[in-house]
């Protein structure tokens, strides 16, 4: 069982910025996986929003495009998404996850996932 452990998200005004974390404790996952985000609100599908590749390339949904950033420390083994201008519409349950294809994880495809913080923006 790997565990990505996650931190950050919260309650923000429209336009204010969060700030999420995730540890990945497995050394073999964080070298051989790509990592990302995803998102689901309450009667909604679940929502590729960034991912990062083992090379730092990277891939946005449209909807985040120029809002957030993800980033990585390979140092510390953990990913970060920067949310910058948030809206309401970017409430969700937001997941860190894991999975050897960047492609799969951004269709919220995974092999591993943390358990999840919520971000609401009012």
């Amino acid at each position: 069982h790997v565990q990505l452990v996650e931190s950050g998200g919260g309650s923000v005004q429209a336009g204010g910025s969060l700030r999420l974390s995730c540890k990945v404790m497995s050394g073999y996952v964080y070298r051989n996986h790509d990592l990302g985000y995803f998102r689901q609100a309450p009667g909604k599908q679940r929502e590729g929003v960034a991912v990062i590749a083992r090379d730092g390339s990277t891939l946005y949904a449209d909807s985040v495009k120029g809002r957030f950033i993800i980033s990585k420390d390979n140092v510390a083994s953990s990913v970060f998404l920067e949310m910058n201008g948030l809206k309401p519409e970017d409430t969700a349950m937001y997941y860190c996850a894991s999975d050897p294809s960047k492609e799969r994880l951004f269709l919220g495809i995974f092999s591993y996932a943390g358990q999840g913080t919520q971000v609401t923006v009012s």
